[in-house]
This record gives C-alpha cells, structure tokens and sequence, in this order.
C-alpha cells in the first residue's frame, strides 16, 4: 500500500525526506545557553528602554536561539550533534530610541559571531573597544547609522578576519590609525560622514584586497596617499568633501578595476593625470569643487561605459576649438566654469543626459531648439550670455530643476511655463524678461522654488495660486509690476519678497492667510497708509523689511508680539511718534544674524 502511494505521489515522497532529513533537524539545533541568556540580558536592556518594541518578541526563553528572527546559527559540527553556535545578529533599525553603547555587552560574550550588524540604531557613547576586541571571528561588523563618537578603537583593527567594515553616519573624530592596514582581507571600508581628521595613512595601501573604500565627507587633510595605487582590486574610491590637497597621485591609473571615483569638494591641485586613460571601466567621474587646473583631456570621453562626468568648478578649461565626437553616452555632465565658449556645444545632443550644468562660462547665442527638446531633469545654464527667447518646447517636458539665470535672455514668458510638469526649482532672474507672468505658472503643483526677480517683468495682475501648489520660496523683486501688492500666493509660503516694484496704495489685509510667512520684502516701493497693524498677525515672522516707502502715523506698541521677529526696517517712510519702549521684548532680534538678501537660492543651484 505504501508503494502503491508512492508510485502515486512521488512529490509527497519528496517532500517528506525534505522534512524529516533536512527542516526537522534545523528546528531541534540548540545554541549555548549563555548565548541565550546574552541575548535575552540584551533585549531585557532595550526593552528598559523601549518597552514598545516589538521586533524581538521572538526572543523566548522556552525556544532555542536559533530559531529567533534576527539571528544566524551555525551548522552542527558533526551529522549526530544538535548544537550550533550563533555567528550573526543582524539587528539593523530594531529601536529608534536613543542607546548607551554600553547596553552592547552582553553581546561581546558571544565569541562565535562573524556577522554584526547594528546599524541605524541611534546608539550613542563610544564603541566599546575591549568587548569589540573579543569579537575575533567578525568577518562582517555594520555600526553605520548610529551616534558614536571618539576615536576608532585600535581593537577594531585587530579583527583579521574582518572584510566588511562600515562605520559611516556616526560622529567619530580622531585620525585614521596606520594600523587599518591590518585588515588585509578587507573588501569594504566605509567611513563616511563622520569627524575624522588628520593624514590618510599610506598603510591604507596595504589593504589590497580592497573592493570598495569611502572617506567622504570628514576633515581628512593633505596628499592623497601614493599606495592608494596599489589597491588593484579596488572599484569604488570615494574621498569626496574632505580637505585633501597637493596633486591626485600620478599612478591612480593602476587601479585598473574602477568604476567609479569621486574626489568632490577638496582642495586638489594639478591637472587630470594621464595615467586614468587607463582606467577603461570608469563609469562615474566627479573632481567637482577643486583647485585643479589644466586643460581638460579630451580622451575622458573615449570611456565607452562613462556615464557621470562631474568638472566644475576648478580651474580647468575647455579648448574651444577642438570638435569632439565623445565615445560614451553621459547620463550627468557638469562643465561649470570651465571657459566654455561660443555656442552651446552641439555634440550635446548625441548624449542620453538627465543632468546638465554648463553655469559660469561665456556661452552665447539663442537657446538651441535641440536643447530645449531634450528630456532634462536638471537644466543648469546661468551665468552665462545667452540671449533671445526661450523656446515654448523647453516646458513641454518633465524639468525637476531649470536655472537660467544671469543671461540676457529677453520677451515674453512662454505661455506654455505651466504645461511643465515637475519642476521644483525655476530660476530665471537677472534677465530681461518683459510683459506679465503667465497666469499658466500657477498650475505648475510642485513648484517650490520661484525666482522672477531682476526682470522687466510687468502688470497689476499676478497669477492666482492653488493652495495646493508646494511654493515656499518666491522672489519678485526688482521688476516694474504695480497696483496692490498681491497676496495670491499659496498659504504655505515662507519666503517673499517684492522689493523694487511699482505697488502702491494701503497692503492688503489678506497677507494674514499667508500664516507661516518668514521673510516679507516690500521695500523700494510706493506702500501708503498707516502702519499696517495686521501684520503683527504673522506671528512668524523673522523678517519684515518696508524701508522706502509711504507709511504713515506711529509705530504701534503691539508690534512687540512678532516674537520671532529678526530683521525690522521701517527707514525711509513718514512715520512720527516716539520708538515704542516695546521693542525691547523683542526677544528673536537678540544676537540675530545680518541677512542681507533673499539669493541664497543661488548657491542651491550651484552646489
């Protein structure tokens, strides 16, 4: 009968030794039972601290370890032996409540553990050296994400078997100790986005085996160690936003197997060496925010798998009379000032680029049809000496950022400016721009940033935004408009300013709605009446500036309710009476910062 089932169900058969000869073994395996009571010391700790977690309820003590969540058993040593040891927590994001690190002890005990990861944590004190040097089996140890501080312990870099080591997003401080060259077997060292200082120790050129190495983001200093060149395995180098000097090392073209290599925001002096020809797998390229100088190699754009060339903003230059013909399809490009000139570049156009920065440079002539119908994300071309029309096209395709300010671009506004789906960002100051703003921009839904300012921008009508629309920042000053000083702008707004216009006669009552408006510009205007007492309604206001215009009457007393009020300028108008005593409770213009304009936009845009 039990073949007859058999010869039936074979599957049936399956699945039962599948059972009985590899699941019913794992669901007996046992682990030590101080492992245990370690586990359930350091859960007991947690909870004492956050007593609504929930991702280890699993925990029990009338269960074996190994069959909680979170945690890796060994294999049993032998095919009769039911025990194993625990070799990995991996405990990413189980409490957002802050943590001693000290409540990681009972942890230290499990001698067994190769994997540890604790990352995003908000652990906070400084990691444990002792309990972390008895840890000598770790193959795989993530502290990312958390609040350490202090040094790296000199015990971490006796881990020998260590291959992955990632410390990034802490608050570590100290240098990089020579002795991180004993971690021959590394394949990952991240230490990103933390306080560390000092040299980079050219023992990091011991660490050959290295895959991917990330010191972004600290306050590392000096020359890029030369035994960087020695890490022929090495495929991610990232040292971007640090102080790092002197020439990139003449040799880096060994490392034969990078792909991307990311040497933003530092001091770095020289030129692009040729050694990087060699480097034929590169795919992202950032030296953007140096000191570097030169002319730029043309061959960068042989890389037949380069998609990310990021070269603004050093001394380099672009040789003007060389025709390119490049071998790659770039995705990003930044050439800020680079000393482009002559019109924008037409080679452009056989590249697949969602991002393009050409700000800074002397480009001149009109907006390229072929440019404006190519699907941007991020368009960046100000500063430059651009001129004509924009092209109704430029605003038929998804934009996420469009600045185009400081040309001598002229006419109209395109009508078509709301049939943009997407942008975010739209800059377009410093121009000369005439006529009214297209009552079409206010369907542009998340628009967030707007800069019309320094235009000849005029009417007495303003567009009417949704109250849906994500506009916190509007800048409008510096063109001809006139009549009321408009309020139809979405309530959320933040930042204002309409300085240097044609408004006249009493503000409008209605500003109040604008409830979280932060900076109110309406100097340089023609604003009469008394003092407009239904600003003091605006109760976030920091900055209120209504110098230059025709006010009226006395300085209310109550003014002193604007207690987050920074900046206050009411020169040059015709107000009398005495200054109220009341300006004393003024508390927010205590030590308050200068804010001297509204373009800090501008430094957005180009970092």
């Amino acid at each position: 009968m039990v073949m007859v089932m058999v010869m039936a169900n074979p599957s049936l058969l399956l699945q039962s030794f599948f059972f009985f000869f590899f699941l019913l073994p794992c669901l007996s395996w046992s682990c030590p039972e101080y492992q245990k009571q370690a586990l359930l010391q350091f859960k007991s700790s947690i909870l004492a601290i956050n007593s609504s977690l929930h991702t280890l309820d699993s925990w029990d003590s009338s269960s074996s370890c190994c069959l909680w969540d979170n945690v890796t058993c060994s294999s049993p040593s032998t095919s009769n032996s039911t025990s194993s040891v625990v070799i990995g927590l991996h405990l990413f994001d189980i409490s957002a409540q802050l943590m001693p690190s000290n409540l990681l002890a009972p942890l230290f005990l499990i001698r067994s553990l190769r994997v540890l990861d604790i990352s995003h944590n908000s652990i906070n004190g400084q990691i444990p050296a002792l309990g972390f040097g008895n840890l000598s089996n770790l193959v795989h140890l993530d502290l990312s994400l958390n609040g350490f501080n202090g040094s790296i312990p000199p015990q971490l870099f006796q881990l020998r078997h260590l291959q992955y080591l990632d410390l990034g997003l802490n608050s570590l401080e100290g240098g990089l100790s020579p002795k991180v060259g004993s971690l021959q077997d590394l394949r990952m060292l991240n230490l990103s986005s933390n306080c560390l200082s000092g040299e980079l120790p050219g023992e990091i050129g011991n660490l050959t085996k290295l895959q991917q190495l990330s010191l972004g983001s600290n306050k590392f200093s000096n020359a890029i160690p030369s035994s960087i060149s020695y890490l022929r395995e090495l495929e991610q180098l990232d040292l971007t936003d640090n102080a790092l000097s002197m020439e990139i090392p003449t040799h880096i073209g060994n490392i034969s197997n990078l792909f991307s290599l990311q040497l933003r925001k530092n001091k770095l002096t020289g030129g692009i060496p040729a050694s990087m020809q060699k480097l034929n797998k590169l795919e992202s390229l950032d030296f953007e925010g140096n000191l570097l100088t030169g002319e730029i190699p043309f061959w960068l754009f042989d890389f037949k798998d380069l998609q990310a060339l990021y070269l603004g903003g050093n001394n380099l230059t672009w040789n003007n009379n060389m025709k390119m013909v490049p071998k790659c399809k770039l995705i990003e490009l930044s050439l800020r000032s680079c000393d482009l000139q002559g019109e924008i570049p037409e080679w452009i156009s056989t590249q697949t680029l969602f991002f393009l920065d050409l700000s800074n440079n002397l480009l001149h002539g009109p907006f390229p049809q072929w440019l404006a119908e190519i699907n941007f994300v991020y368009l960046i071309l100000s500063h430059n000496k651009l001129l004509g029309s924009l092209p109704p096209a430029l605003f038929r395709s998804p934009r996420y950022v469009l600045a185009l300010s400081r040309n001598n671009f002229s006419g109209e506004l395109p009508k078509t400016i709301g049939d943009a789906e997407f942008p975010s960002i739209l800059m377009l100051d410093r121009n000369k721009f005439s006529g009214p703003i297209p009552q079409s921009i206010s369907q542009i839904s998340h628009l967030e940033i707007l800069d019309l300012s320094c235009n000849r921008l005029s009417s007495n009508i303003f567009p009417v935004f949704d109250r849906q629309v994500n506009l916190w920042y509007a800048d409008f000053s510096s063109n001809q408009f006139s009549g009321e000083a408009p309020t139809t702008f979405p309530t959320d707004i933040e930042i204002l300013s309409l300085e240097g216009n044609k408004f006249s006669g009493a503000l409008p009552s209605n500003l109040t709605k604008l409830r979280n408006l932060e900076h109110l510009e309406l100097q340089d205007n023609d604003i009469s009446s008394e003092f407009p007492n239904f600003l003091l309604q605006i109760s976030n206001l920091q900055v209120l500036n209504l110098r230059n215009n025709s006010l009226q009457g006395s300085i209310p007393k109550t003014i002193s309710n604007l207690k987050n009020l920074q900046i206050l300028n009411l020169s040059s108008n015709n107000l009398s009476g005495e200054i109220p005593t009341e300006f004393a409770n003024l508390t927010g213009m205590s030590g308050a910062p200068y804010l001297p304009s509204l373009t800090f936009v501008d430094i957005l845009i180009s970092t």
